[in-house]
Parts: structure tokens; sequence; C-alpha cells
């Protein structure tokens, strides 16, 4: 007899830990193809919007990969995807001829007619790391980042003069230049002969946007790594009501009562004036939420003191919506007779009972 009791126990034990690792695998996976899916249909989007209707879109993650048609510009089309929200790299193969994949840094170059480079930008200079075929193509470098200098930064000219093998001119930094001028900190963009990576910070996503478009420009057909980073949203100072808030809420707690009539939701007349001065208090800092907590005596039974102390929180959080208070700010729970704070025995104790009590929501 105990064997067999004992048996469907441990079934149910193991199965009740089976459950959690299965939704695991399954829900994880979902989840992730949601991702994907979402990106894919914002980028075909932002694509025909643009015109480009015959795009293949795939994702890997984040990661696009984009088939285009032979009559499509893959500098546009990398632009366009690369500046969707979400995106950190893109790939285009033009048509049923992808782009070759590099086996060495030196033959992406060599295609592209651009070799590996890096522009950056901190609070203190603009850094250009290239080489270049003559001297006239860095002095046109040296032009463009004198007029994007100000008063703070100097140029940290790291350029090399190398006919064979350098830029030709100018023009694939200069737009990269003027993107990365926007903003401070440190941010850069280097194209190492396969990929173009684009990190830092910048000020907001227009000028993310703004790098990526740039970046596409300046190596037609690479891929492109964005990760670059947008500021962290600034944290609101506290209003001094605000800082002040939860205790001048416990004082009111303490000072002021919300009582009600037995067996109902009814505050009674004494308590009136309270809610009024709770609604009061609540107005003086808009951002904070709070829990209306309603309480019952142990007249009536667990089953029944439940719902009325559930509906007593309700009804004060109705009046104190009325009375100006946003309704989002407001939680209403009750407690039934689980935690009294007067003995039942007498009826003053009950009456105390019977109360609704405010406090702020942890988390704010």
């Amino acid at each position: 007899m105990p064997g067999l009791v004992r048996r469907p126990l441990i079934i149910w034990l193991l199965a009740a830990l089976a459950v959690p690792v299965l939704l695991t695998a399954v829900l994880i996976p979902a989840k992730a193809g949601t991702t994907e899916d979402d990106l894919r249909d914002r980028t075909v989007a932002a694509l025909k919007a643009r015109g480009i209707e015959n795009a293949s879109v795939d994702f890997d993650g984040r990661d696009a990969k984009i088939v285009v048609s032979g009559d499509a510009d893959p500098a546009q089309v990398q632009a366009i995807a690369v500046g969707v929200e979400g995106v950190r790299s893109v790939r285009i193969e033009g048509g049923s001829t992808p782009t070759p994949t590099p086996t060495s840094t030196s033959a992406p170059a060599e295609e592209s007619g651009v070799p590996a480079f890096e522009v950056g930008r901190t609070d203190r200079s603009i850094r250009v790391q290239a080489p270049v075929q003559s001297q006239a193509v860095k002095d046109a470098i040296s032009a463009e980042v004198e007029q994007l200098l100000g008063p703070d930064r100097q140029y940290d000219d790291r350029t090399t003069i190398d006919p064979a093998n350098g830029l030709a001119d100018a023009a694939p930094l200069s737009a990269l230049l003027r993107a990365l001028a926007i903003g401070t900190g440190d941010a850069s963009v280097r194209y190492d002969g396969d990929t173009v990576t684009l990190s830092g910070e910048v000020p907001d996503q227009a000028t993310k946007a703004t790098v990526g478009r740039a970046a596409a420009k300046a190596v037609p057909g690479a891929v492109l790594a964005d990760q670059l980073q947008l500021p962290a949203p600034p944290k609101t100072a506290l209003t001094e009501p605000c800082r002040t808030f939860q205790t001048r809420l416990a004082e009111f707690s303490r000072q002021y009562k919300i009582n009600f009539l037995s067996g109902t939701s009814i505050v009674n007349d004494a308590s009136k004036p309270s809610v009024v001065r709770a609604a009061a208090v609540l107005k003086t800092c808009t951002t904070v939420r709070v829990e209306v907590a309603g309480h019952t005596d142990d007249l009536g039974s667990p089953a029944t003191s439940l719902p009325l102390s559930e509906r007593r929180a309700a009804a004060v959080k109705a009046e104190l919506v009325r009375l100006g208070v946003n309704a989002d700010r407001i939680l209403a729970h009750g407690y039934g007779q689980a935690f009294p704070i007067a003995s039942n025995a007498t009826g003053a104790g009950r009456i105390a009972n019977r109360r609704a009590e405010l406090r702020v929501v942890q988390g704010n």
C-alpha cells in the first residue's frame, strides 16, 4: 500500500517540474521570432516608403540580410535599413549575385576602392586615421576638420600618404566627419576592410540615423554594424512636496482616520473630511502612486469580509478620483479581517478595524 500512494506523488512532482522547462523551451524561441518579425516588417515598410518594393529582408536576431534587385542602389538600401530602430547590422546582397564575402582585410578595400580607416571624436579632439593618395587629399581632410572643431577640440591627424592604396579624395569621410561632430563624448566609425563599425554615443535618434547613412555612403556594400548608443533619459529631480510625500502621508494616516458604517462600504460622517484631506495631500505630488487598503472587523465570515473590504477600498478610490486625483495613481485592494489594529471584542475596536488606509506603493 505505501508504494501505491508514493508512486503517483512522485509522478505528479516530476510533471510539475517538467512544465516550466517545456514552457521556457516554447516561449523563448517564440519571443525571439516575434522580435525578428517586427524588425523585418518595419524594415520592409521603411524601404517601401522610399520606393524600394522588391527587396527580400531576413533577420538573424537584430542583424539584417537584404537581397535587392539589380537596379537598386545598395548604399541607399543600407542607409534606410540601418536607420530602423533596433537594427544592429545590415548586409546587402545584389539580387542573385551576392557581394563576395572577404577572405582577408585587403580584398574588400580593393573592391570598394576604400581602404581601412577610422574617424572618431571625443570632447577634446576629432581623430582621422586613414591612408590618402596625396598631400592635396590630406589637406582637404584637414580643412574639413578645421570647420568642425570649435573652440574646445583639436585635430588629431593620423593620416598617412600612400599613393598606391590611399583615399583618392576626401569625399567618403566628409559626411562622416560632419555627422560625428554632433554631440559630446566618445564616438567613432571604423572600417576594417569588411565591416563598418559605429560605436560610442550620439545625442539623439536623428543623429544616429545620420551617422548610419553617412557610413553606408562612405563604403557602399560593406557590412554595417551599428553599436551607437543613445544617452539615458535624465532623471527628473524630485520637488520638495514629492520628496516629503511619504512622510506627510504617514502623518496624515496617524491624524485622520477613514472608517465605515458596519457591513457597508459607506464612509461614516466623521471620516468624510478625512477623505477630502487625503485628496489634498495626494494632489501635492502628482507622480507618486498609492494603495488604498480596505479592512473589516470580524463580525462577518472571511468569505464575506474580503469582498466587503475590496468594495470599501474601491469606494474611497472613487471618491478620491471625484475630488481630482488621477485614477492611474491609485491601487485599491481589500484585505478582509486579516489585519486588525484594535480588539474586535469592543464596539470602538470594531469601528477602528472597519477602515481604509493609504500608503505609498513601493517602486515609485
